[in-house]
């Protein structure tokens, strides 16, 4: 195609040449007629090379593009200047101005070619026959080369009808020959007047209360939602179908994208012996994988769980035979095993994600909360100070703020727990506060996918329950960052943007499976559970850090010495004893909400 452009090209040159002497001379070209034809030669072969060599033929141009027209430009200006240098230099082969103003004409010709081709080319894409028709909401950057794309690629299935933008700048403004036909509460009528089937999202910056309307009213409207990624995520920043997706419910999480100082990150893991407890289990198996992202001298993988260390492994050797020395298969309420463990293999680095977290169980389970999650951490604090450890990172939760619930007390002693280690001991002992994760096993995402699959109801607890939310990934991210960055005795708290409503999350779930028949049922608060979470206590200061998502408050220490010599004979005494200490709000003071 570039060659026959070429050709083209240059028969304009040879065309703009006679044209401009034609009509300077009144319609005769006298005795320049040998001068001229010679002169068409010129600029039919010096347009074909220098276009092939640093213009618009060397490479393929998308067309009528500003890389073409620049491109065209330059080549066009350097034939017309060597035209110009020629007549000069041959007195009286031809009108001296010839050179120039032919050009000129030639890249006019030449320009409108191209935009006639290209709206031709638009034109006739919106009587292309595809499976798709759809509007494409935002008419910026992503919108225009989405447009583009969808045009010049026939196989793609989809045929572009109208933008809408909510800019009322943009309102009426054609993109490739397509209007902008008004806001997003005009979807639905010109959906309808065109003949759409399908919205598409080409806003990478729309937050996740945007995608959540824009989803009602496609789904109002009758239309199938789909959206395009951020253009950094998309190769080439050239958008394609290939790179539009359905709705998810990551996205109307509204996350701001994760900036980590690799380089700190790094100084602080490589050739470092690290140690990850629960390594079976979501946050922990992603902790690893992060990890081992920054070549570690070694790292130990550590949990009771035999199937959940196998897959963990899997995914970072692509081996699950467990049967190298890495991996460990211990109990963190087993304190001698511990101090074994770690005493064969001195870890460096030990972040600690083995927990109970399922709230409902363990209101009627509280001893297992206490056993595990203070008992359990005690016990890893103690077998990392025996070795010296230099970083230790208490994975916790947004529970263990103003606690009222026994997964919040046995996090917030946790807590209290590495501050007191802290204190008495050389290395950085820290914690790490975020909420739920999304997509975690046993994670509310999971449950409403089931009950979805089985035809219902989704259950939800209050309609007004509300949630942080955080993808696995971008927690386990944060959680290398704050080490990195966390003063000794703190607890580094994770930005978590703003809380979203169950009930929205359960809708958006419903709607996006296409099962209209799945109800949704309210089943009352269970114990020990909020309608909202905080993210700081009351009595807590919240200071800033140096990266921008992540904050940090200090809690008073306790020690473990002060915790019951032995384990309690029954779950109600565990209860009380956690619930009192974990609201004491400073060393030496216990008080009691109640």
């Amino acid at each position: 195609m570039r060659a026959v452009w070429a050709v083209i090209d240059a028969v304009v040159w040879v065309i703009a040449i006679y044209a401009t002497t034609y009509l300077r001379l009144d319609s005769s070209l006298g005795h320049f007629a040998s001068g001229l034809a010679l002169a068409g030669a010129i600029a039919f072969t010096s347009h074909m090379v220098i276009g092939h060599l640093i213009g618009p033929y060397a490479i393929d141009h998308v067309r009528a593009s500003f890389d073409e027209v620049r491109d065209l430009t330059i080549a066009v200006t350097i034939t017309a200047i060597g035209l110009f240098a020629w007549s000069v230099l041959q007195t009286g082969v031809m009108p001296r101005g010839t050179g120039p103003t032919a050009g000129a004409m030639a890249l006019i010709a030449m320009l409108g070619l191209r935009f006639v081709v290209r709206t031709f080319r638009a034109r006739s894409s919106k009587g292309r026959r595809a499976a798709r028709r759809a509007l494409i909401f935002g008419a910026g950057e992503a919108g225009r080369r989405l447009v583009h794309s969808l045009i010049y690629d026939d196989s793609n299935g989809i045929i572009p009808l109208a933008f809408l933008d909510d800019d009322r700048s943009k309102q009426r403004l054609r993109i490739e020959g397509f209007r902008v036909r008004g806001r997003r509460q005009d979807l639905a009528p010109v959906a309808e007047r065109l003949g759409a089937d399908t919205l598409i999202v080409a806003l990478p910056s729309a937050d996740s209360t945007l995608l959540r309307e824009l989803a009602c009213l496609a789904d109002d409207a009758g239309l199938e939602l789909l959206v395009l990624p951020p253009l950094r995520e998309i190769m080439g920043g050239k958008p394609t179908t290939n790179d539009l997706r359905s709705l998810d419910v990551t996205d109307l999480l509204g996350r701001k994208p994760v900036q980590l100082d690799t380089r700190r990150i790094a100084e602080h893991l490589a050739g470092k012996r690290v140690l990850v407890t629960g390594a079976g289990g979501s946050i922990g198996s992603e902790l690893c994988r992060q990890v081992a992202a920054f070549q570690p001298a070694k790292l130990y993988l550590l949990d009771r769980d035999e199937s959940g260390l196998q897959a963990t492994q899997l995914s970072l050797t692509g081996s699950g035979l467990l049967d190298t020395d890495d991996v460990l298969l211990a109990n963190i309420r087993e304190r001698q095993d511990l101090l074994r463990v770690f005493e064969r293999i001195r870890p460096e680095i030990v972040f600690h994600a083995a927990a109970l977290k399922h709230l409902p169980l363990l209101e009627r389970f509280p001893l297992e909360a206490w056993k595990t999650n203070v008992i359990g951490t005690r016990n890893v604090l103690e077998a990392a100070a025996s070795v010296g450890v230099e970083i230790f990172v208490n994975i916790s939760t947004d529970k263990a703020a103003d606690p009222t619930s026994v997964l919040g007390y046995s996090k917030r002693l946790a807590e209290r727990l590495t501050a007191d280690f802290a204190l008495h001991h050389h290395g950085r002992y820290v914690s790490v506060r975020f909420g739920n994760v999304l997509g975690s096993r046993g994670s509310v995402i999971h449950v409403f996918r089931e009950q979805i699959e089985r035809g219902g109801p989704v259950t939800v607890t209050h309609p007004e329950v509300k949630r942080y939310f955080m993808l696995v990934p971008e927690a386990c991210q944060l959680v290398l960052e704050a080490a990195s960055i966390g003063r000794d005795g703190e607890v580094m708290v994770l930005e978590m943007g703003e809380q979203v409503r169950i009930v929205d999350l359960a809708e958006t779930m419903v709607r996006m499976s296409g099962r209209a028949d799945v109800d949704i049922q309210f089943s009352g608060l269970r114990d020990g559970e909020k309608l909202g979470e905080d993210l700081f206590a009351d009595a807590e200061g919240r200071r800033k850090t140096e990266h921008p998502l992540v904050d940090s408050v200090d809690v008073p220490a306790l020690s473990p010495h002060q915790l019951p010599e032995r384990q309690f004979d029954h779950s109600a005494a565990a209860e009380t004893y956690m619930r009192t200490h974990a609201l004491t709000r400073s060393l030496g003071r216990e008080l009691s909400r109640a």
